[in-house]
């Protein structure tokens, strides 16, 4: 299986994607393109002795779409751009899976009309995998879609619950609609109408669930529109950096502190590890006809492996093909 990685998308590319790369070409023996400055990447290569599992293909390009490049222009001015280039050795059928940590406009735009959608898909849609102390949770639209259809909500759901099922092996994965209450008449139009629609739908669908129960863990994914998603899950990163900034000011308060953080240390670290993003790699764009995986902007090498792993699941479980049965069944 050969994974294609844009190189130099992300805040602390191309350095940290090619040494995650690495670990995940050595781990998971998964063969690997880059996209990006050839040379650039040969040195950083060479630099930290990385090694690569089977061939190893670099697609030379000093073209980088940014963050405040407009979404649209990879489709032209940006074509010939790493991530460019990516997404058209996964539609040229020379890559199995996707990996960038760039724009997330652009690869929604590149996955939306390059790859193209699953037939009878309205939007693909952003999936993100939430730490919580069970474990971790779903949240989708994280923010491809601005605005929604209730129809648009109730097809992330059955993608949301189809990718818990072969990815993340949850039988019968709970399926919640965010809303303001759990009764079925809270909400705007859109929330009543895609309420209906979730119930009818072939998932196990347990109703509407409020914000403050997302971090519970009562659910296997939470489904909203991308705009509401996107604030939900900024909320819930700032919250976590902000209240792990906070513990750290307690312990090194005083001589006393700093002597019961020694103690607590093992378990802080245990916590702060389950709520690492790094742990869980990026988030799939569900509702296109091949694997394309979104990594957290400031992705380490670390979360580019899992990243990568991540990709890899995707493509072997057949998870575009469950999708495809469960909107015919519908139908």
């Amino acid at each position: 299986m050969r994974v294609v990685i844009d190189a130099f998308g992300g805040d602390n590319a191309p350095l940290e994607i090619v040494k995650g790369a690495s670990l995940a070409s050595k781990e998971l023996s998964v063969e690997i393109t880059l996209t990006g400055n050839k040379g650039t990447i040969e040195n950083i290569i060479k630099e930290n002795n990385l090694e690569f599992f089977g061939e190893l293909i670099i697609i030379d390009t000093d073209d980088v779409i940014s963050m405040h490049d407009e979404p649209t222009s990879l489709l032209k001015a940006h074509k010939n751009s790493s991530m460019g280039l990516a997404f058209t050795e996964l539609v040229e059928d020379r890559a199995d899976a996707f990996v960038s940590a760039g724009s997330t406009g652009a690869i929604v735009v590149g996955g939306t009309l390059m790859v193209k959608r699953i037939k009878g898909i309205k939007r693909p849609a952003l999936a993100g995998l939430i730490p919580s102390p069970k474990g971790h949770y779903m949240l989708m639209d994280m923010g491809a879609n601005a605005e929604c259809r209730p129809e648009m909500l109730q097809q992330f759901g059955i993608m949301a619950s189809a990718y818990l099922e072969k990815v993340e092996n949850i039988k019968e994965p709970k399926i919640g609609l965010l809303n303001i209450g759990v009764e079925d008449s809270k909400g705007t139009e859109l929330h009543k109408e895609s309420y209906k629609l979730l119930k009818e739908a072939p998932i196990n669908f347990v109703g509407n669930i409020e914000s403050r129960e997302m971090p519970k863990g009562v659910c296997d994914a939470v489904i909203t529109d991308g705009f509401t998603g996107n604030i939900a899950l900024k909320l819930i990163e700032g919250t976590a950096i902000t209240f792990f900034k906070m513990i750290k000011e307690v312990m090194y308060k005083s001589l006393i502190n700093k002597l019961a953080a020694a103690v607590l240390k093992k378990d802080l670290y245990g916590i702060k590890k389950m709520m690492d993003s790094s742990e869980v790699g990026g988030a799939p764009l569900l509702g296109v006809r091949k694997p394309v995986i979104k990594a957290h902007g400031s992705s380490d090498a670390k979360a580019i492996k899992n990243a990568v792993k991540q990709a890899v699941t995707f493509t072997e479980n057949g998870v575009i093909d469950t999708i495809s049965s469960a909107l015919a069944e519908i139908k």
